[in-house]
Parts: structure tokens; C-alpha cells; sequence
């Protein structure tokens, strides 16, 4: 099995230039813990639930603060061939709950700790 099959494919792209509070709002309209930050069409980063709990906790004005701000910046990514084991042990080694697909800069989708733990109990 591959990433592909495992990732969510219906990312939520943000711009560096959006704001903390917007980013928060689309964020939970479309129920998702991450966004990714691309710049014209170029993946540069990647925001999440604990950066935005970053960002209130630092007491910012979410309707000034930029997601560039707040995002990491080059996030580790893969690519959709990749295996789940490969997610898994990038989650597990830094930290992370998500893990950016890419294909020539771009993301193509997200894979969730969720998802990694799903594959290890089905396979």
C-alpha cells in the first residue's frame, strides 16, 4: 500500500498573507487540524491546530497575525508513493500528526496520524 491510497486528497490551502483567524474559521468549516501554505501554487508550509493554539496562547490579534508568521516553514514532506510506514515513522520521529503529500512542489494531499493508525490496525 502507498501513501495514495491512504491520504486525503481534498486539501485545505491557505496563502502566508491570510490571516491566524481566517485560516482558524475555514479550518473548522471544513472539520480538518491542518492547512497547507502554499505560494502560488509552491507548497511553503504548513499550519495546524497547535500553531493556532500557539498563536492565541502568545496572546496575537487574529485578525492581524499571518499564518506566515505562525506556520512551519519547509515542512518534511513525501511523495504519494511513499509507504505508510514511511509516515508513520517521520509522525513518531518529529512529533507531527501530519504529514504533506507533494508531487513536483505541490500538495496533493495529507496524510493524518488518524490514517497511519487506521492502516496499522487494518494491516
Amino acid at each position: 500500500m502507498s501513501i495514495r491510497e491512504l491520504m486525503t486528497g481534498d486539501v485545505l490551502t491557505v496563502a502566508p498573507e491570510d490571516t491566524i483567524g481566517e485560516t482558524a474559521q475555514k479550518m473548522v468549516e471544513r472539520s480538518v487540524s491542518s492547512a497547507v501554505v502554499s505560494d502560488y501554487g509552491t507548497l511553503i508550509g504548513i499550519v495546524t491546530e497547535r500553531d493556532l493554539t500557539r498563536a492565541v496562547a502568545g496572546r496575537v490579534h487574529t485578525s492581524e497575525a499571518r499564518v506566515r508568521e505562525w506556520m512551519t516553514a519547509d515542512p518534511i514532506t513525501l511523495g504519494p508513493d511513499a509507504s505508510p510506514a514511511d509516515a508513520a515513522k517521520i509522525m513518531l520521529d518529529n512529533g507531527f500528526r501530519h504529514v504533506p503529500i507533494v508531487e513536483d512542489d505541490r500538495a496533493v494531499g495529507i496524510v493524518s496520524i488518524r490514517d497511519v493508525a487506521r492502516w496499522s490496525t487494518e494491516s
